[in-house]
């Protein structure tokens, strides 16, 4: 197939998704596929040809994550542009027989660019505008999965400019787009409240607080119908941030996670769950964290996991006979056509 990779994109989580982007490429090529790799927020420039590349072609694509997100007002000032849509991209898409997604963050993973390709007519891999923009906002996601009965943390959003009473400690505050970890600090007592609020507005202007949940943290990955082995996420110090999630030896992972069989299954039904309940597509990833109790709090779910060299996702999929070339290749089988 020839397929168009998009990557990168006008995020706080960008960096992630250039990893992302660069390792799916590689696997695609690896698979006998023909690979044009387009950050959709530089897009191509007027006369530049647009290139898909085999792996007769060579070349190994990499892109390093730094330990901080990037600025994206800096991006803005280097680049003079702010729209989530490069030149040209909808050109090179339509090239293609499927656009491989690999963005993080933003327009990529909150439904609008899904919602552009279909009015285009272009199939994609992942989930449809609805339930990018229903995962994505953690808000929705929350109130549909309350509505469903899965536990998830008490919440409250915040907007800003408006009077804002602080929630009851400890608790987490994070705005309610982003993933990554981006923005989301810990809040253990007042004193740490408006620095907060300071960190998680400046990347959006609609905040939550959720009730800080004590115990494991683990994620479950979903293919098709099938929810993929547990993993558990233990970071050496600290939370799962992001320096924590994309910097190598801050975190171990285990998978298959240490828990019983019973637990395990509770948990991989539950994922199904949640990506039935927020209408998802042929992949997620669902985390969640379970209490001393033994009882499981869904935080959110992923409609593009990360695939970059520390994600979980294909660390599960490995637990389950499948390497990361064949990862993506079964996502590329498993695109959308338009307004499926």
């Amino acid at each position: 197939m020839k397929i168009v990779v998009l990557a990168g994109g006008y995020s706080p989580e960008r960096d992630v998704s250039l990893s992302s982007g660069a390792m799916i490429t590689n696997a695609l090529m690896e698979k006998g596929h023909d690979v044009c790799l387009l950050d959709s927020y530089l897009g191509i420039a007027d006369g530049e040809e647009i290139r898909f590349q085999s792996l007769n072609d060579g070349g190994n694509h990499y892109y390093e994550i730094g330990k901080d997100a990037p600025d994206l007002e800096q991006l803005t000032d280097a680049f003079h542009r702010r729209g989530f849509m490069g030149n040209r991209v909808i050109e090179a898409c339509s090239l293609a027989d499927i656009v491989f997604l690999a963005l993080h963050g933003g327009a990529g993973e909150n439904g609008q660019i899904q919602a552009v390709l279909d009015a285009y007519g272009i199939s994609y891999t992942g989930t449809g505008y609805e339930g990018s923009l229903n995962a994505m906002d953690k808000h929705i996601a929350k109130l549909m999965m309350r509505e469903a009965g899965i536990l998830t943390p008490d919440w409250k959003v915040y907007t800003k400019g408006k009077r804002i009473e602080p929630y009851t400690l400890p608790c987490v505050v994070k705005p309610c787009g982003c993933g990554s970890s981006v923005g989301v600090v810990m809040v253990e007592n007042l004193s740490q409240w408006e620095d907060a609020l300071h960190v998680a507005f400046q990347y959006e202007e609609r905040i939550m607080a959720e009730a800080k949940i004590t115990g494991r943290e683990f994620s479950v990955g979903i293919m098709g119908k099938e929810a993929l082995p547990v993993i558990e996420i233990i970071p050496n110090e600290g939370f799962y941030d992001y320096e924590n999630k994309y910097q190598p030896g801050k975190t171990e992972e285990i998978c298959p996670a240490q828990i019983t069989e019973e637990k395990a299954e509770e948990m991989k039904q539950l994922a199904l769950l949640v990506h039935e309940t927020l209408y998802l597509g042929y992949y997620s990833r669902v985390d969640f964290l379970m209490k001393e109790d033994g009882s499981l709090y869904c935080l959110e779910a992923n409609t593009l996991p990360g695939m970059t060299p520390f994600s979980l996702l294909p660390q599960e999929a490995l637990a389950a006979g499948i390497t990361y070339a064949d990862l993506c290749n079964e996502i590329a089988k498993h695109g959308k056509g338009v307004l499926s």
